[in-house]
């Protein structure tokens, strides 16, 4: 393999990187605070909002019943319109945050229906407000769980980026398909999955290892 292969390789890997940062932190960012939304509006919950909870909801499950690669397509124009391209990795990122949104939001809702209502029943009963409910109750006992559907997102946005190459967006998908299925180079879409199921593992072991040590706290 040549030296210049080596450095496409190189790039593509820290394109890859890069999206998969920009886009799961974004995500993180808004996603967590819809999924704690989507819990406590709940009927019978802290701050219960019966129609809110429903809208939000509906929003969640069309973002998360929506394609990946439909999606970069449909919201082309939303794309250009944001970082004034479609092709790239900046381009790539826009849908793949989109995606995770949805995603981040219904696994960290998840893991606080896993809490025991007692918790909740508990700190009402010492006068808590919704907001100290949230903050000092939820989210600490949640943790684990949180931090398991982060892992999961990250995971889940390393197989979108690579489907993103197909559509221009740039990244490790974008080398395999261009060098090693257009060009007939088996040795480069290895390379590429080896690379990808690394990254894979590298979250995921960071993510367990992140889970024990805050079950431990």
């Amino acid at each position: 393999m040549s030296s210049a292969m080596i450095d496409l390789i190189f790039h593509a890997t820290l394109d890859t990187l890069y999206m998969v940062a920009i886009s799961g932190l974004i995500a993180t960012l808004l996603g967590v605070p819809l999924g704690i939304m989507l819990y406590v509006t709940r009927p019978r919950q802290i701050l219960a909002r019966p129609v809110l909870n429903q809208v939000l909801g509906i929003i969640t499950n069309i973002g998360r019943s929506i394609p990946f690669i439909i999606l970069m397509v449909a919201i082309t124009p939303f794309t250009r319109m944001l970082v004034g391209t479609s092709i790239g990795i900046n381009a790539a990122a826009v849908p793949l945050t989109i995606a995770a949104i949805p995603f981040v939001a219904r696994l960290v809702e998840g893991a606080l229906n896993e809490l025991s209502p007692g918790l909740v029943e508990a700190a009402q009963a010492m006068g808590a407000t919704p907001w100290q409910i949230i903050c000092k109750v939820l989210l600490p006992e949640a943790r684990g769980g949180i931090i398991t559907a982060l892992t999961v997102t990250l995971v889940t946005l390393v197989s979108y980026s690579a489907m993103a190459g197909a559509v221009g967006g740039g990244g490790l998908g974008d080398l395999g398909i261009r060098y090693g299925y257009n060009r007939f180079m088996p040795e480069i879409m290895l390379v590429t999955v080896i690379i990808l199921v690394v990254m894979v593992q590298g979250f995921q072991s960071l993510g367990d290892y992140l889970v024990r040590k805050s079950d431990r706290k």
